[in-house]
């Protein structure tokens, strides 16, 4: 088994070394956003897609215990053979399926998918899915980044807003609950001389792709006039109509 554990698309929080501070402070990022979740989880049945090595949900089970069954899902095999070695108990389970594609007949009363969206080709079908996968009533948890992030980051397909993050969900008649707005600040010196730890993964030759994409080196320059060196993001908890 191989996990990238120098990216931050995959944070394995048992290999995060203490010299890792962007590591360390993006894993506490992540547990603020499941801790948000798991707040909102209705009693029954959790899924969350795109659960990477797992530790996710299993917080979502340990802490929403009203929660009768956890299934984390994630298209690397590898990232479910961690998660079940090291996460797994019972009623925490964990499936290799591609999120886009991923069904199940009795369908879910809590649906966590953080941090997913900005990632597939397709934002709006993706959200359609997740939806047919909800039970009525039942509590949908997603977030993105609100300031641009496809710059810098090749796994980073969309960028969003607030607005259009939220009109995703809305057109299904979706009824916000919460919201979670998270900062995380950088120091681009840093990032540009690849002086930190997880930098390897980053767009190489980026002053060529602003040549080629200058509408996203405009959003670039308006973000950082408006926030400076600072990623936001956005966690909300959506919930269906009742049955």
């Amino acid at each position: 088994m191989s996990l990238d554990t120098s990216s931050l698309e995959r944070l394995v929080p048992d290999e995060l070394a203490s010299s890792d501070s962007t590591g360390h402070q993006s894993l506490d990022i992540h547990l603020e956003r499941y801790r948000f979740a798991a707040l909102h989880a209705p009693p029954g049945r959790l899924l969350d897609l795109a659960c990477g090595a797992g530790y996710g949900t299993r917080v979502l089970a340990d802490e929403a215990e009203h929660v009768s069954e956890a299934v984390g899902v994630d298209i690397s095999p590898d990232a479910v053979s961690y998660a079940l070695q090291r996460y797994a108990r019972p009623g925490v389970s964990y499936r290799v399926a591609d999120g886009g594609k991923f069904i199940d007949a009795e369908g879910f009363d809590t649906i966590v998918s953080l941090e997913t969206i900005e990632h597939v080709p397709a934002p709006g079908e993706l959200v359609d899915r997740l939806v047919g996968l909800l039970r009525p009533g039942g509590v949908l948890v997603a977030s993105v980044p609100t300031t641009p992030s496809v710059d810098v980051n090749p796994h980073h397909l969309h960028d969003f807003t607030e607005r259009t993050f939220r009109g995703l969900f809305q057109r299904h008649g979706l009824q916000e609950v919460a919201a979670l707005r998270q900062e995380q600040h950088f120091k681009p010196l840093r990032i540009v001389r690849r002086q930190e730890q997880r930098v390897a993964d980053l767009r190489p030759g980026l002053l060529g792709w602003y040549a080629q994409h200058p509408g996203s080196l405009a959003r670039r320059v308006l973000a950082t006039l408006r926030y400076g060196f600072t990623n936001r993001y956005i966690t909300i908890a959506w919930q269906s109509a009742a049955p």
